[in-house]
């Protein structure tokens, strides 16, 4: 395969001039692809959302951060979700911000979001403090690097008191207001087995935090693990979800003990898309549907490119099916 050919024609020379930038080489790539892959895929029609790619489904290959750029562009995805250790472990090793956020523009990615974990959120108010000051560093970096959203975990709140919404919404309020000087907002991102795991604890987070621009972080594998209801998201307003994780989960393990390392690819699992995809679209959702998966044994046996093209080959056909019955 040609080292060029997963780039398109019109940015292949300032996307040599930017690798030349960074002191990198474009090794030619070992997977074995299907015939007419060697060039970008280009969507048979267009979506109201994004195909997007979050990192973490190529995790277990261990490549560096300007590879998951260029194959997740050169297998059709449209956006992108990197993980912020990886652009800080990128920035450390000598990397450029400026640089690395050319390499995006010109890859034709949509940086979507920067998957991050900091203690915001928290019952003890030093762990919050301390959190926020790392999220201002994390939103600072996302900025330099082209995005405008970033995870807002519940990763430091051990217990969820009702009795303490009100400093919950207000820890919201804080890291968004610092997220406005930036240019990038935080989404309040539900997890199956965290704390918060429940639709309505983000929502009543955000509600209380009194921000007209809250923003949630919701995924197909998170609200089955949590126990909500798919019929809620109808009573969402899409417009504030800009990413939504699309990902699958198998029917023989019970929601309460299925693990990250469960999900699968859309499509080959039990998750009734042809019912949800369709009612996210009602409810007024555009964005990115970004797949994202930790299954282990999709990272041997083949390469990262065929991995990738399984995932978005398996995520369009899963969309198109959905929307076909709108």
């Amino acid at each position: 395969m040609n080292n060029l050919s997963d780039i398109q024609p019109s940015s292949r020379r300032t996307f040599l001039q930017r690798i030349t930038a960074l002191g990198m080489t474009l090794p030619a790539v070992s997977c074995t692809v299907a015939p007419g892959r060697d060039e970008k895929p280009q969507p048979e029609k267009k979506r109201p959302f994004r195909i997007s790619i979050n990192v973490s489904t190529l995790s277990g290959f261990k490549l560096p951060l300007r590879e998951q750029i260029r194959l997740s562009a050169a297998a059709g995805f449209e956006g992108i979700e990197l993980w912020i250790s990886d652009a800080y472990r990128y920035v450390q090793e000598g990397g450029d911000a400026g640089a690395l956020k050319a390499l995006l523009d010109d890859s034709g990615l949509i940086l979507e979001n920067l998957i991050a974990f900091s203690g915001w959120l928290s019952n003890d108010a030093q762990t919050s403090a301390q959190g926020m000051e790392q999220m201002k560093k994390d939103m600072a970096l996302a900025a330099q690097l082209g995005g405008r959203h970033i995870a807002a975990t519940g990763v430091g709140l051990d217990v969820f008191q009702p009795d303490s919404l009100e400093l919950y919404g207000r820890q919201y309020a804080e890291i968004v207001r610092m997220g406005q000087s930036f240019g990038v907002t935080p989404l309040l991102e539900l997890w199956g087995h965290g704390t918060l795991n429940r639709l309505w604890k983000v929502l009543a987070i955000a509600s209380v935090s009194s921000c007209p621009d809250a923003q949630l972080l919701l995924d197909f594998y998170h609200l089955h693990a949590g126990g909500n209801p798919f019929s809620a998201l109808s009573l969402l307003n899409g417009a504030s979800l800009p990413v939504f994780h699309i990902n699958d989960y198998p029917g023989d393990i019970p929601a309460e003990t299925v693990q990250d390392s469960d999900r699968v690819y859309p499509g080959d699992g039990i998750c009734p898309f042809d019912e949800v995809i369709p009612a996210l679209y009602r409810c007024g959702f555009r964005g990115a549907l970004s797949l994202e998966l930790f299954n282990p044994s999709y990272w041997s046996g083949c390469t990262p490119r065929q991995a990738l093209d399984t995932g978005f080959g398996k995520t369009v056909a899963v969309v198109d099916r959905a929307l076909s019955t709108l």
